[in-house]
């Protein structure tokens, strides 16, 4: 295991004075939209205020006009700082666009949330002063539903096959694993992003960049925290758009078993991708089983999907293995940060 640390309830750091909004030691809250408008409205605007350090960036990921004009005036009412990007570059491009605009308002930590998740004024003070207390950890809170049942509390990823999941999850790798932190709530400080090169690396485009993000902390000598103690409200699945059952979208098929083998190729040996590599079929089709059985009934569309994303990955792996795998990214392409 990693050097992943689990902060006790009883040794939870205390609030200290405040900082102006956006000074020094300011929280850039960075919410990455896709025509989610209802989602931020219904979960970021009811959260009002959310404290004196606290400065929302939105980024908007262009997907309608309509919906940059919904964005827009959300924006306007709630006092965000929002970046319009012309184009849907995903979610790590985006980010990385918010965290640049965050620094540029002065903020010393970035906290990463999905529109669909939720966290109070009091958490997010918590979070910004243990990242300033400890810039080079990366921190997480604990993570539930709206029936308050835990969905996150750390995950492992394989080394040996490239699994992920719970530490105690049935489909846990059997082999070495390194902890991972999720990117639905995350915060990191801006040294930590200075190491990593402005934040996530860019060619995930979706799923696993947090993934990636967690190996490189750990390799630029950081730690990973979670803390069981600061609690995070998410309903997986609120940008997925319409679903039946526990099916997921087609993208989250696509991208998590393409990104598996994108993963392998630009961080593991030669030996530890071809292991990767061969073990695709059966990764693969575990990953589409998250969304049931019942799902393959109704649309051959979800097994194409994860069809497609790993024959894409198998090819990036494949030039991998000829080439050898490209070094962990030192720095990554910032997407442009237009206000």
């Amino acid at each position: 295991m990693t050097d992943t640390a689990v902060v006790s309830p009883e040794n939870t750091l205390r609030l200290r004075a405040a900082a102006p909004r956006g000074g020094p030691e300011g929280l850039g809250l960075v919410v990455v939209n896709y025509g989610s408008s209802a989602l931020l409205r219904r979960n970021l605007a009811a959260a009002g205020p959310l404290g004196p350090h606290v400065r929302v960036v939105v980024v908007d990921n262009h997907s309608t006009d309509a919906e940059r004009a919904a964005v827009t005036a959300l924006a306007a009412e709630h006092g965000w700082e929002l970046v319009a990007l012309p184009d849907n570059r995903g979610f790590g491009a985006a980010t990385n666009a918010g965290f640049a605009r965050a620094r540029e308002l002065g903020c010393a930590t970035f906290c990463c949330l999905n529109p669909d998740a939720s966290v109070t004024p009091a958490v997010l003070e918590e979070l910004r002063v243990a990242s300033l207390a400890d810039p080079l950890a990366v921190i997480a809170p604990r993570i539930v539903d709206s029936a308050g049942t835990t969905v996150f509390a750390g995950s492992t990823l394989g080394l040996r096959d490239g699994r992920t999941g719970a530490p105690h999850s049935p489909t846990r790798s059997r082999g070495p694993v390194e902890d991972w932190l999720t990117g639905a709530c995350l915060v990191v400080s801006a040294e930590m992003a200075d190491r990593l090169g402005g934040g996530y690396d860019e060619g995930y485009f979706l799923y696993w960049e947090d993934v990636d993000l967690s190996h490189r902390a750990l390799a630029a000598g950081g730690s990973l925290v979670v803390r069981p103690d600061l609690v995070a409200v998410h309903d997986e699945g609120g940008t997925q758009g319409e679903r039946q059952g526990d099916a997921k979208s087609d993208l989250y098929y696509r991208y998590n078993c393409r990104n598996r083998l994108v993963f392998a190729a630009r961080n593991l040996s030669r030996r530890q991708l071809l292991g990767w590599l061969l073990r695709t079929p059966r990764v693969s089709w575990e990953i589409l089983l998250r969304g049931g059985r019942r799902q393959l009934v109704h649309s051959p569309r979800p097994l194409a999907a994860a069809v497609r994303g790993s024959l894409e990955g198998a090819a990036i792996a494949l030039a991998a293995l000829v080439r050898g795998p490209s070094s962990p990214p030192v720095g990554v392409r910032r997407a442009p940060a237009p206000r």
